[in-house]
């Protein structure tokens, strides 16, 4: 195994869901091949699925500034399902100790959950 290649997302409406992955979030759109209905975006060298098919998943998009990330989607009138808050206080785990890593989750144009992480 070298590593995670793609992951996939649910999508009820693949021209709307298109429009908020690339435009709200800013994700790279790399090709959309319909029929059958499959969108695909450039998440930080992994692919990125959107299909109708495709059951929900929970992604965790890593952004510098939780904070200011979920304002400028509550700007945009993105629905906040979770305010940023720290989750950890790193000890070492996953990085520099003491680092706080923060979390906020929101929903996409599907309704699909999807949370900010750093």
């Amino acid at each position: 195994m070298t590593g995670l290649g793609q992951v996939a997302q649910h999508a009820d409406d693949l021209d709307r869901a298109t429009a908020f992955y690339r435009d709200v979030l800013g994700l790279r759109h790399i090709a959309t091949f319909d029929p059958p209905g499959l969108v695909f975006f450039d998440l930080g060298g992994v692919r990125l699925l959107i299909e109708k098919a495709a059951p929900p998943a929970r992604l965790y998009l890593a952004v510098d500034d939780v904070r200011a990330d979920v304002e400028r989607l509550r700007e945009r009138g993105v629905p906040i399902v979770e305010e940023p808050h720290v989750i950890f206080t790193d000890d070492g785990t996953f990085g520099r100790a003491g680092a706080e890593i923060w979390l906020a989750a929101f929903e996409d144009s599907e309704g699909n959950v999807v949370g900010y992480i750093t």
